[in-house]
């Protein structure tokens, strides 16, 4: 790391460079009219989605929607830089980050997104070619596809090293109140989490009590939910940032307040005022921990062809069927549970959601409930809370707690939690990758390779500079979509791209910083092994990848 980081060129500095982002943010809107009528022509030729036409090209489908999601992230990028400008708080580290971000999504752009690791979308699949030749073609675009220097990145990679230690890397934007949250939790996550997590995750333990007691006692379970219901009654962008600090400790840890956010969730747009009362004050105070019970063997994200069924007893409903990849089950005393309550459906109608109460379960006997049993599922990474198969046998839920108290409603329901769902898994996912880029950083400044660390040779500073720029791209479209929630606007589509962006570079990020750790990297014995483990599977629960980006095609072409 050099002594002194000299000042970035003047065309480039902190001064120039938020209206510079604006304008090519805004030259890029007709790349994705192009894009959305180019594809629209092909899946709805007559005007309305035909659906084996959207099947058929799905690549050009998931195509518009990574060409939307990298538009929508520069234009937030370049929304935030102007606003910490006129807070004076855009300075050298935002401004060099902000404009390798949109030097390399630019030229991805250009030449082609990776949709994963061997799927690209490409402008000529898209017919984009003259239309993003000309977005490009503004001086704003030039000065920012030029910016991607071996300069500008060991610069970049300096200011980086400077700030190691730090919440973040670069200014979030964020108020004071938001700031004291994140040092709270940071904090927290540094003295009760990080030195156990990796011994945790090897010996494939539960994450213990005392640590999901203080977390009780912080507010993470009832962080979202009202006051009168014994919560915090925050918003979606302080769960951002809690979800965010805590999965940087530990995904673990920072995926425990999923499970109450999502029954909350369920309960505050759907239950009945008695349900209200009774559950949101205990899920807020830990009193009792909820899980999700929803998906099913052979249906994953179909969830129209759910099987479980619930049959009505007059006192009480009888569950009978099989679920999996069920987290936190053994553990939990509420299962939020959809099932089919009218068998002659085949689709979503007929699907009801349950609050089911179950006793809660111990190392011997995991599942001491009656009509009911479940095993656990051996995996890779994402360990503290476990995963497990279960399946129900005539087991008893009270008819009060059928949610809302109709029938039909699960589908709903649960369609209303997808918006937070989402928007916390990418502030997870978020929380893994700086978690990485922590871990890259720190071994690549301690390694010594030929006398020097290895921190500087480019290809692998490169790598951490493309890390802290890319999280703060995904950063910044994640808060938007919070924020837009937190104002009661509809942003399905925001946090779909949010979610979809994150995980991408969660995995990128981890596997970088596992190149960078070698040989070491492949040890168990280093964590960032462990965060390898676990950033994979972002890309796969809350809506797998491919099927993200099917849903926000499908909201795009329909609007």
């Amino acid at each position: 790391m050099n002594a002194a980081t000299p000042k970035l060129h003047l065309e480039l500095s902190p001064v120039t460079v938020p209206a510079l982002l604006a304008e090519a943010a805004n030259a890029l809107e007709p790349i994705k009219a192009a894009a959305l009528a180019f594809v629209r022509a092909r899946v709805a030729p007559a005007g309305k989605i035909d659906r084996k036409l959207i099947d058929v090209e799905q690549h050009i489908v998931h195509g518009l929607a990574w060409v939307t999601t990298y538009v929508e992230t520069l234009r937030e990028v370049a929304n935030w830089a102007q606003a910490l400008q006129s807070n004076n708080q855009f300075g050298q580290t935002e401004s060099a980050l902000s404009c390798l971000l949109f030097a390399h999504y630019l030229g991805d752009l250009k030449g082609g997104i990776a949709m994963n690791q061997g799927e690209t979308i490409r402008p000529s699949e898209l017919g984009l070619e003259d239309v993003v030749a000309d977005a490009l073609s503004g001086p704003a675009a030039v000065a920012l596809l030029g910016a991607g220097t071996q300069e500008l990145k060991t610069q970049a990679a300096d200011l980086v090293a400077q700030a190691q230690g730090k919440g973040t890397i670069e200014a979030t934007g964020l108020d004071e109140t938001y700031e004291m949250i994140r040092d709270t939790f940071r904090r927290f996550g540094q003295e009760k989490v990080a030195p156990y997590a990796h011994g945790w995750h090897l010996a494939d333990e539960l994450i213990p009590m005392p640590v999901v007691t203080e977390m009780g006692d912080l507010g993470v379970f009832g962080l979202t939910i009202p006051e009168e219901y014994g919560g915090s009654g925050m918003g979606k962008t302080a769960m951002c940032v809690v979800s965010e600090e805590l999965s940087r400790a530990y995904i673990g840890v920072g995926s425990l307040g999923t499970r109450s956010e999502i029954a909350a969730e369920l309960i505050l747009n759907g239950g009945t005022e008695a349900q209200k009362q009774t559950w949101l004050p205990k899920i807020a105070s830990a009193e009792i921990l909820p899980t999700a019970v929803f998906t099913e063997p052979n249906t994953g994200s179909d969830l129209g062809a759910l099987r479980t069924r619930g049959e009505n007893k007059g006192t009480h409903w009888e569950i009978t069927g099989n679920k999996t990849w069920i987290t936190h089950a053994a553990r939990a005393d509420l299962m939020t549970l959809l099932a089919r309550t009218k068998p002659e459906t085949t689709n979503f109608s007929g699907l009801s959601m349950f609050l089911a109460t179950k006793p809660r379960g111990t190392d011997d006997t995991p599942f001491p409930a009656e009509g009911m049993t479940g095993g656990e599922i051996e995996v890779l990474g994402y360990r503290g809370m476990k995963e497990y198969e279960l399946g129900f046998d005539g087991f008893k839920v009270d008819s009060d707690n059928l949610l809302g108290g109709v029938e039909g409603m699960g589908f709903k329901h649960l369609m209303a939690t997808f918006e937070s769902a989402r928007i916390q898994t990418a502030a997870r996912a978020i929380g893994v990758a700086q978690n990485a880029l922590d871990l890259g950083l720190s071994y690549a400044l301690d390694r010594q390779q030929f006398g020097v660390a290895i921190f500087s040779f480019p290809r692998v500073h490169n790598k951490l500079v493309q890390m802290a720029a890319e999280i703060l791209g995904a950063r910044q479209l994640t808060y938007f979509a919070a924020r837009q929630k937190d104002e009661d606007k509809r942003c399905d589509l925001e946090a779909g791209m949010a979610k979809l962006l994150a995980a991408r570079v969660a995995w990128a990020a981890a596997d970088n910083a596992l190149q960078i750790h070698g040989g070491n990297g492949f040890a168990l014995e280093y964590p960032v092994s462990r965060v390898l483990q676990d950033a994979r599977i972002l890309n796969i629960f809350e809506g797998a990848g491919e099927i993200q980006a099917q849903v926000i095609a499908r909201r795009l072409l329909e609007d």
